[in-house]
């Protein structure tokens, strides 16, 4: 067990529950009942946490821990955890004073803000008795809370029942028990979050804690089931309902709905699938990214379709088909009441990338896609195509010679997005190889459906040949007609030329060019954890990610490792290899499973967003991330590489 590993439990809205294995919570994320009022943005902490401890004739012994300004933990209940395991959700055994043995179990119900926990002795015996203490904040879950005459401490409470609303403009909190609540409020002030605190941002809050709830342990399980008062909790935790029969009902229900996924890799996959209106779409990571263009479209292909779970990946293309804007797909909706951002010359791309797969999976499946849903998909495909060649925001045009230009100085386009103030750190302005290949598969994928994108690809097909590939080098250049002016070229070594070979449905290059194209990225930018975002030869390269956002920001694509781009890169190592059983095979020995290995570090049966370029490969960034998951199952699924 890693004790600074953490675990996520999702609703399927954007809401979750989040924490570390064992020890205090380390960041402001960390919550027991996090809901997204209007799914999945809206997204706040209503319930942070809670104080727990046991209580005998012999003593009190804490379960839990938490850390205080200036770095004191009191309690300390980590050294009374002895195992923890996320099968079927996540339980910890506990061993306190005289051999007293509890296991405690915590389960998120999908579809509904609802958080179900449960404490029970192992061997029962009399005199025990369990105290938890709720710690209740109400706000916006990037923010931080702090002590204030506005929150409402006040209890309504019926059998069974207790009911808190910290500010009225909030959903209350309904709790459902098999206890005795008692009314004791107080505050919990200068809460640390240490994590928070080496990543460069505030990291002290002041938590709310309205009473206390108690249960005899020996007389029985002790249950506690908490839900944010939104429609979709309704059922579960209407009047009359009591903590037992809602307690059975989650774990009825997301036991039948966890045993239909077909591995641990697939379930995590499910965590990022959430409503968004009447659809679909994807978060792109737990616990503070929302929904991303091309994180979503990236991540579809892996956790849905790959998958075959095509009827969610139908419900996401057709809701994100819904909101072009001048051919261009969202970047990313960034919460309530604000509109979305236009900034990602590749998202739209990814999106017709995505449409692709989904229509080669629904051959022979007639009734997955039905005529009209077509027919939406493939006009979003010529209307991205036509505002592309005919130009659109930010530049983005295609040139003469078939290539897709694209970007503005002080703006960032590309997935490689990292800015510092006003400063951009990896421009990449011009013609961007990853963008190209993007941009040739889209042609070539709508010219199935209108054939006047047949020579527009014929022509930047050729030129991509011809300006992009260095045959002295062994690979291609990053970028070519550098801020728009011709002949200009990038030659920084980074990984976005493996898209010339694998990860999408078509290659460009010649099985020998492509070939010496993978094993120069295998050399010099796979590590364990995925591949560096710079050859550690080139000037600029950072090979840790740590230290303040500006410090962060500066590594994030100089060096940086992303286990996402393992699966192109594998893609492209079996395609150029002749993909045969035993090529896939040694695929896996030499690549999937180092990464599993270094698995289980930082995030329990999910992938990070990213590691450091420089051995051990430290994992860090965001610790839940969608696209990293997805291409784990694509591998695993589209390639036959068992991922376990």
């Amino acid at each position: 067990m890693q004790s600074g590993a953490e675990w996520v439990e999702t609703d399927g809205l954007g809401g979750f529950a989040s924490g570390p294995v064992r020890g205090p919570a380390t960041r402001r994320y960390h919550a027991l009942l996090l809901a997204a009022r209007h799914p999945p943005s809206g997204r706040t902490i209503l319930v942070n946490g809670f104080e727990a401890w046991v209580e005998t004739s012999g003593g009190r012994w804490p379960l839990t821990s938490h850390r205080y300004v200036p770095g004191v933990t009191n309690p300390d209940g980590s050294a009374s955890v002895t195992g923890f395991t996320s099968e079927p959700w996540p339980t910890w055994s506990y061993r306190v004073g005289d051999g007293i043995e509890l296991v405690h179990e915590l389960v998120v119900l999908y579809g509904a803000p609802v958080t179900a926990l449960s404490w029970r002795l192992s061997i029962r015996r009399p005199g025990v008795t369990l105290v938890v203490r709720p710690f209740l904040t109400g706000r916006e879950f990037h923010a931080l809370h702090h002590e204030n005459n506005a929150l409402q401490f006040d209890a309504l409470e019926t059998a069974g029942r207790v009911r808190w609303r910290t500010y009225d403009a909030l959903p209350a909190i309904i709790a459902l028990h098999n206890g005795s609540y008692g009314h004791d409020p107080q505050w919990y002030r200068n809460a640390q979050y240490d994590t928070d605190r080496l990543r460069g941002y505030d990291f002290a809050e002041d938590l709310a804690s309205p009473g206390v709830l108690r249960w005899d342990l020996s007389a029985g399980e002790a249950i506690w089931v908490l839900g944010a008062d939104l429609p979709e909790a309704g059922a579960t935790l209407a009047e009359g309902v009591a903590a037992d029969s809602a307690l059975g009902g989650v774990r009825t229900s997301e036991r039948r709905r966890r045993l239909r996924f077909s591995s641990p890799l697939e379930r995590a996959g499910d965590a990022y699938v959430v409503r968004r209106g009447r659809g679909g779409t994807v978060i792109a990571g737990y616990p503070w990214f929302g929904d991303w263009g091309r994180d979503t479209f990236i991540a579809t292909r892996g956790i849905c379709i790959a998958s075959g779970r095509l009827d969610e990946a139908v419900r996401i293309l057709v809701e994100w088909a819904g909101h072009l804007s001048d051919g261009m797909m969202p970047n990313q909706f960034p919460g309530d009441g604000e509109q979305p951002s236009f900034n990602a010359v590749d998202a739209s791309l990814w999106f017709i990338v995505a449409v692709h797969d989904l229509l080669q999976a629904a051959t022979g499946r007639p009734r997955t896609i039905g005529a009209r849903t077509r027919a939406v998909l493939v006009a979003a495909i010529d209307t991205i195509l036509t505002a592309y060649a005919r130009g659109t925001r930010y530049r983005i045009k295609a040139s003469g010679d078939g290539l897709l230009a694209a970007g503005e100085p002080g703006l960032q386009v590309t997935w490689m997005d990292a800015k510092v103030g006003d400063h951009v750190v990896t421009p990449r302005v011009g013609k961007p190889v990853e963008v190209q290949a993007l941009w040739l598969n889209a042609l070539r994928i709508g010219a199935v459906f209108n054939a006047r994108w047949e020579p527009v690809f014929d022509r930047g097909w050729a030129a991509f040949r011809e300006r992009f590939w260095r045959p002295h080098a062994g690979c291609c250049y990053d970028v070519v007609d550098v801020d728009h002016e011709p002949g200009r070229m990038d030659g920084s070594f980074r990984p976005n030329q493996i898209f010339a070979v694998g990860g999408l449905p078509f290659g460009l290059l010649e099985i020998a060019d492509g070939r010496r194209l993978v094993d120069a990225v295998e050399q010099r930018l796979w590590t364990p954890m995925g591949l560096r975002t710079l050859a550690p030869d080139e000037p600029g390269y950072l090979g840790r990610y740590a230290g303040g956002p500006a410090d962060r920001d500066a590594a994030y694509h100089q060096g940086t490792a992303w286990p996402w781009l393992l699966g192109p890169f594998v893609d492209a190592w079996v395609r150029v290899r002749g993909s045969t059983a035993d090529v896939r095979r040694e695929a896996r020995e030499r690549f999937v499973i180092p990464l599993q290995e270094h698995l289980g570090q930082s995030t329990i049966g999910h992938i990070p967003e990213v590691a450091d370029g420089d051995a051990p490969h430290t994992p860090g960034g965001c610790p839940f991330q969608a696209w990293s998951v997805s291409e784990m199952l694509r591998l695993e699924r589209v390639l036959g590489l068992p991922s376990s």
